[in-house]
C-alpha cells in the first residue's frame, strides 16, 4: 500500500483488504520507511507531531499478536489529550480500537544518542498515567511486525493523566526506575476488574523502555529527533483490551502514580 492509501485507511476508520499486506509488511526497515512517509503527509497537512509511542515494550503479549520484539510510532496533537485524571476521548474513526494503561514520560531536552539511563534522567521534565488506544487496520488484529510499523505503529490516541515532576518521584535515574518498575495497576471496565499490571512488565521498567526506543530511534535512518516538549507513551502494563463509545474504563495505579478514568464518545 502506498502513504496516500495507508492516510487514507486513518482518516476513514476502514479496515485494509484482507488480501493486501501493509507496505513492507515482511521488512521491518522498509515499513518504518512507509511510515515515516505517512507522517510527512500528516505533516504537510497541518498536523504537528507531539511525541512517539512505543509499543510490544510488553513480552507476555509477544505470542499472542506474532510479534517478538518493540516498535515505534507518532503522536499527533490531533491524537493527545491531557487530563487532570478524568478524561474523555472520541474513538471517532478509529478502527478496532483498544485500551492500554502505561507510563508516560514529558522530556525536557534533547537526549544525546546512546544517552545512559542518568543522562536521559537528566532529559525528563515529567512522568504521568496514560491510556494509549491503540487500533489496527488489519482484521481480527492479525498482521506480522511490518504491518504494526506501518500501520503508525497502532497509534490512535493517548490520554495523558497527572503529570508529576520526575524529580518528585525520584533523585536519580536508579530511584525513578525503581519506583516505575514495582508501581502496579488494576484496570478496571466500568468499575469491574478485567486485569493487572506492574511497571516491569515493560522491558523491565518503563525507564528501560524509554532507553531502548532511544536506541532504536537513532538506528532508523531519516527518523526525527527526541525533543524537548514531546512525549512518550512507552508501552502496556497489561494486555489490550476491546473498547467501544460509552464505555468507561479506570487504572489504578499505585504511586508514584495516580489513578486515570477515561470515559469513550
Amino acid at each position: 500500500m502506498t502513504p496516500q492509501q495507508l492516510l487514507a485507511h486513518f482518516d476513514n476508520g476502514a479496515l485494509w483488504p484482507a488480501a493486501t499486506p501493509g507496505a513492507g509488511a515482511s521488512d521491518v526497515t522498509q515499513a518504518y520507511q512507509q511510515q515515516l512517509a505517512l507522517r510527512q503527509l500528516r505533516i504537510d497537512r497541518g498536523e504537528l507531531p507531539r511525541g512517539f509511542k512505543i509499543g510490544f515494550t510488553n513480552r507476555a503479549i509477544w505470542p499472542r499478536y506474532n510479534v517478538f520484539a518493540p516498535i515505534w510510532g507518532t503522536v499527533w496533537n490531533t491524537s493527545l489529550v491531557f487530563c487532570e485524571g478524568r478524561g474523555l476521548v472520541s474513538l471517532r474513526n478509529l478502527c478496532q480500537p483498544r485500551i492500554e494503561p502505561e507510563t508516560v514520560f514529558g522530556m525536557r531536552a534533547t537526549p544525546m544518542p546512546g544517552a545512559s539511563l542518568d543522562e536521559l534522567f537528566d532529559a525528563i521534565e515529567w512522568v504521568a498515567p496514560g491510556f494509549e488506544i491503540v487500533q489496527s487496520h488489519m482484521p481480527d488484529w492479525k498482521f506480522t511486525p511490518g504491518d504494526a510499523v506501518a500501520d503508525g505503529g497502532l497509534h490512535g490516541r493517548l490520554l495523558v493523566g497527572r503529570r508529576i515532576a520526575r524529580n518528585d518521584i525520584g533523585a536519580n535515574a536508579a530511584e525513578l526506575q525503581a519506583a516505575l518498575a514495582g508501581a502496579r495497576l488494576v484496570l478496571r471496565q466500568d468499575k469491574k476488574a478485567v486485569d493487572r499490571g506492574v511497571g516491569a512488565n515493560v522491558l523491565d521498567g518503563p525507564l528501560l523502555a524509554l532507553q531502548h526506543f532511544l536506541r532504536e530511534l537513532h538506528q532508523c535512518p531519516g527518523a526525527p529527533e527526541l525533543l524537548a516538549g514531546d512525549v512518550v507513551t512507552t508501552g502496556t502494563w497489561t494486555d489490550a483490551w476491546p473498547v467501544q463509545a460509552g464505555q468507561a474504563w479506570s487504572a489504578d495505579f499505585s504511586a508514584p502514580l495516580s489513578r486515570l478514568q477515561v470515559r469513550f464518545e
